[in-house]
């Protein structure tokens, strides 16, 4: 009944997928873990993640002893999942581009993805858009400086509007004339900053795989016996996390922090 459900990001993107869980599980216990030491991901080798983050929640794992782990990661995600789950012996939950949903809403053909660089050239993103997109164009853009950016702004950081429009343009430029309409949000990051691209770009849908990630955790902790009064959340850094991170967590009522 007490087994958390711990969350796993290079950062603060993951509590894109956080928020929405909790709508779903309000009284579930938590632990967010941030592979701060290692942030950002994206920017980062395929053999570095597939290294790195099986071996970390092993550890974490073990540690901690989750009912359910959940990479909330696109990054980590595209190149760790098979590597994660074939090292735990809890069930995973990973976190891809929403192509698929993306895909059935185009009116044009032509959607978006933007993601972390690393994301974006994975061959996960290749398998999912031929699965699910053939008959779409799918324009992709890596963008290290929005990743950074969104992290800065939970943290209440200063960030502009026009620091956000600047890292996304290249992903319009890409698509010059073609009337792209959906753009997927392919990195947990981005959703927080998702109110802006709107603003800049009105006429083009920004989707994320947040609350599809929520109502899978749902399903698979379906009739688990939570306890009667929500426990506060707790968060564990790999590295001495800023004063802004822990005021951006303190929001989503995480005030337990430590540091492995």
């Amino acid at each position: 009944m007490n087994a958390p459900i711990l969350f796993f990001d290079s950062g603060i993107g993951g509590l894109s997928i956080l928020k929405p869980t909790r709508a779903f599980l309000p009284r579930a216990p938590y632990i967010y873990v941030a592979d701060n030491a290692a942030f950002p991901y994206g920017t980062r080798s395929e053999s570095e993640i597939t290294t790195r983050v099986p071996a970390l929640l092993g550890r974490l794992v073990e540690r901690l002893k989750p009912q359910l782990v959940v990479i909330a990661c696109n990054t980590a995600s595209t190149i760790a999942l098979d590597h994660v789950r074939a090292a735990l012996d809890v069930p995973v939950v990973g976190t891809v581009p929403a192509i698929k949903p993306a895909a059935e809403m185009t009116k044009t053909g032509v959607i978006g993805v933007l993601g972390t660089e690393a994301t974006v050239r994975q061959a996960y993103v290749d398998d999912l858009t031929k699965e699910f997109a053939q008959d779409c164009m799918v324009i992709r853009h890596g963008s290290a400086e929005l990743v950074e950016l969104a992290e800065k702004r939970l943290a209440g950081e200063k960030v502009s509007r026009s620091d956000v429009r600047r890292a996304a343009r290249p992903l319009f430029e890409k698509a010059g004339d073609a009337p792209m309409d959906v753009v997927v949000l392919a990195c947990t990051h981005f959703p927080l900053v998702a109110d802006w691209l709107s603003e800049t770009w009105p006429d083009v849908k920004f989707i994320d795989g947040g609350k599809g990630i929520a109502r899978r955790i749902y399903e698979l902790t379906k009739g688990q016996r939570w306890p009667s009064k929500a426990p506060e959340g707790r968060a564990i850094f790999t590295a001495e996390p800023p004063e802004q991170m822990r005021t951006a967590f303190a929001r989503f009522k995480i005030t337990d922090f430590s540091t492995l």
